[in-house]
């Protein structure tokens, strides 16, 4: 079955312009000029029920537009779509019924008190007796690693805590799909991979779909089956993760320090070096070409390693190499 059909689906915002000097904005309080940003461009998409989809871009891309006027918050400017069979602006109090939101930026916990607060509120606001509510928070509470956070007020929380109760809130009423925008943004290496360990673990105990945007690629490859990338409004690829992996995330940045110091003529084989400090390293190298295990075993062997991260390229870069592609065609726009 489809949870997600798009097609053509477009948004332009009105955006007024300031006029320059004194008498271009008397005249322009008078007689206002307009001019049009095209948020999303005639996008079509479909996502199966159950499947984990990402939805990237840079800033300013188009997602959060997208996933607004799927639930429903803003009306298209045209084009369709249908969410579990709802029509988001036109249905959108019953398709808030069968459907999990989370905004990064935005919170729905009550910021003064305590997340169980919220929970108890969310209960009632879907219709969920007492009873029920409370084995819900229990299951929640034990996937998301909750419990000891739920009487604490919310201000209290660190961001990592905080987007744990967010998340488990939005699950509260058993959605069929989850729309998180932007839900590891700011967060720290460990609070991203509770969230992504919660959010996998619903997926696969009650079926949960999940419709993913990020600018982080590290969440694709923790979460996603399928990713669609979008850039100044439109889709700019769309593929299996293990394909974009495969052809745009080869190249692996690397940071070393050190215990001792490190010598000027620093090299290893198969990689580039970008920065040689005085107890650290920067380098990066292709996987494609270069195995990782050799890579850690010559760093490992220039000495005693006290930290070391390995991380992707940013994501621009990777929206950069495929519009490289595409204009060389060897990568069809999707």
């Amino acid at each position: 079955m489809t949870s997600i059909i798009v097609h053509n689906l477009q948004k332009v915002f009105q955006t007024k312009r300031k006029a320059a000097g004194l008498s271009g904005s008397m005249r322009s309080l008078f007689k206002p000029e307009y001019s049009t940003v095209e948020a999303v461009r005639k996008i079509s998409f479909q996502m199966e029920t159950g499947e984990l989809l990402g939805f990237i871009g840079p800033n300013g891309a188009g997602k959060s537009t997208t996933i607004k006027m799927l639930t429903g918050i803003l009306h298209p400017s045209g084009g369709e779509a249908s969410v579990l069979g709802f029509v988001p602006w036109k249905d959108r109090q019953k398709l808030a019924f069968q459907i999990g939101t989370v905004f990064g930026q935005r919170p729905q916990l009550w910021y003064h008190l305590p997340a169980m607060d919220t929970f108890t509120l969310f209960g009632k606001i879907y219709e969920l007796d007492d009873s029920e509510t409370k084995k819900r928070i229990d299951f929640l509470a034990e996937a998301f690693e909750i419990r000891d956070l739920l009487d604490v007020p919310v201000r209290k929380l660190s961001l990592g805590q905080r987007m744990r109760c967010e998340v488990a809130a939005s699950l509260l009423h058993r959605p069929k799909l989850l729309l998180l925008d932007e839900p590891s943004i700011g967060l720290d290496v460990v609070a991203k991979q509770h969230i992504r360990d919660a959010i996998r673990r619903m997926n696969q105990e009650e079926g949960v779909g999940v419709l993913l945007t990020s600018h982080d690629a590290g969440d694709l490859e923790a979460l996603c089956k399928r990713v669609i990338i979008v850039n100044h409004g439109q889709i700019v690829y769309e593929d299996k993760v293990s394909n974009l992996k495969r052809k745009f995330l080869t190249t692996k940045l690397v940071e070393v320090r050190y215990a001792k110091q490190v010598a000027k003529d620093f090299s290893v084989k198969g990689a580039k070096i970008l920065k040689v400090g005085r107890y650290g390293v920067k380098l990066q190298f292709d996987s494609a070409q270069t195995p990782v295990d050799s890579v850690i075993t010559r760093l490992s062997e220039m000495g005693d390693i006290m930290d070391i991260t390995i991380s992707d390229p940013p994501l621009e870069e990777v929206i950069a190499k495929i519009y490289e592609q595409v204009r060389e065609g060897k990568q069809e726009l999707t």
